[in-house]
């Protein structure tokens, strides 16, 4: 399997990943690196890329392939053929996140800080272990803080010989401009539904009925679409969440309802913490000497270090809780969309089919007009959590707006 194989819809974006992975071949092949001198930035090839597009378009598994390819030692490579063999020792290594010279970084905090980007920094100064580039994938660009990104700007401007930097973000506005300028900008779209569904029968074995439906019900979201596939719970949350529509015809049933959507995400955040906190707290207790599952007191002067991760779980738990409750926005936002084709008489396919009854019964009950304006409150729900509004505040707030309309 060639390392683009995941990269659904892309074949724009393929075609210059694999042009720039054959030019960066040629660029070690010949040493140039020797001289000093950094990677080409007029040809296909340069040292710092940002990979922009909706969610769930695939942008780090495009970041991935991409640092795959250039790690790529098949022989192939030698008569020509396409770096990202997806066999060979470079490709897998760096695909399951093993690769001594590829550092892929996620966050699940709200935000990197300074320190985190000096430490990537001075990482991405020396020289590959081994492989053929220092590859830093930074998945999530958009949560950099300020004083992070002006860290970060300094290792773009002035890039180590054969350091490969890719950014991924949302879009060209959650970076700051002065690192996108300094940047190769990739695309990315939405795929298309059906190659979703059909990446998912293939890659995951999901059954093909339910794989068309959860790619269906997302939009092409590839990971969204992949949860509701193998999560029963996922399936759960999301219809009660679609079932809200029905249930803000007075007041009282707008406060419920905006309570439940509250109590959902904070319990899709417990989930999390339950399967990763109690592990993440065991092996640091047993790095700090503390005897395992003894519950025996920590050796002085580590107390520190446990407070350390607690807050660093606490912030986790934070942005989980705000990631759940945004998803479950998107989730209405589309419903209230599908009720929208259908007042236009849109030909454009509805995507919660399992709940063509309740769709209709909305679309029936009022006009497209009350309908945007739903929408609407929808997405000043949204902004108001991006300024950090009370959660409670404004989806109370934005269901007694879908009641008004």
């Amino acid at each position: 399997m060639a390392v683009w194989d995941d990269l659904v819809g892309q074949d724009r974006v393929m075609e210059q990943l694999s042009a720039a992975a054959r030019d960066a071949d040629v660029f070690v092949t010949a040493a140039a690196s020797a001289s000093g001198e950094a990677p080409p930035s007029g040809g296909s090839m340069t040292h710092a890329w940002l990979f922009t597009g909706p969610p769930g378009s695939g942008r780090a598994t495009a970041a991935r392939a991409f640092a795959a390819a250039l790690q790529c030692v098949s022989p192939d490579r030698a008569v020509g053929g396409i770096p990202g063999c997806g066999f060979c020792e470079g490709c897998h290594t760096t695909l399951v996140g093993t690769h001594a010279d590829v550092e892929i970084v996620r966050t699940d905090q709200l935000s990197i800080g300074v320190k985190e980007t000096r430490d990537l920094v001075r990482r991405a100064q020396l020289s590959p272990a081994g492989g053929r580039w220092q590859v830093i994938v930074l998945e999530d660009a958009d949560r950099l803080t300020e004083g992070a990104g002006n860290v970060l700007l300094k290792a773009v401007e002035e890039p180590a010989p054969r350091t490969v930097w890719l950014l991924c973000a949302p879009s060209l506005e959650d970076v700051l401009p002065t690192i996108r300028s300094r940047c190769r900008l990739l695309t990315l779209r939405t795929p298309p539904v059906a190659a979703v569904a059909d990446l998912l029968a293939r890659r995951d074995g999901i059954e093909p009925e339910l794989a068309a439906r959860v790619a269906r019900a997302t939009q092409g979201h590839i990971g969204r679409a992949r949860r509701l596939a193998t999560d029963e719970r996922a399936r759960a949350r999301r219809a009660a969440v679609l079932k809200l529509p029905l249930r803000v015809d007075d007041v009282g049933g707008c406060l419920k309802a905006a309570q439940e959507l509250i109590d959902a995400a904070a319990e899709d955040a417990k989930q999390v913490a339950e399967e990763v906190d109690a592990k993440e707290t065991e092996e640091l207790r047993a790095a700090l000497g503390a005897a395992a599952g003894t519950g025996s007191r920590l050796p002085r002067g580590t107390a520190g270090a446990m407070k350390e991760l607690q807050d660093r779980q606490k912030r986790r738990s934070t942005r989980t809780q705000r990631d759940s409750l945004d998803l479950a926005l998107v989730d209405l936002t589309g419903f209230y969309r599908d009720v929208l084709a259908m007042q236009l008489g849109s030909r454009v396919e509805v995507a919660n089919t399992d709940m063509q009854d309740a769709l209709e019964r909305i679309a029936r009950a009022s006009g497209p007009e009350r309908t945007l304006r739903r929408i609407e409150a929808i997405i000043d729900c949204r902004r108001a959590l991006d300024r950090n509004v009370a959660p409670l505040l404004a989806v109370e707030a934005m269901t007694m707006a879908l009641r008004a309309g």
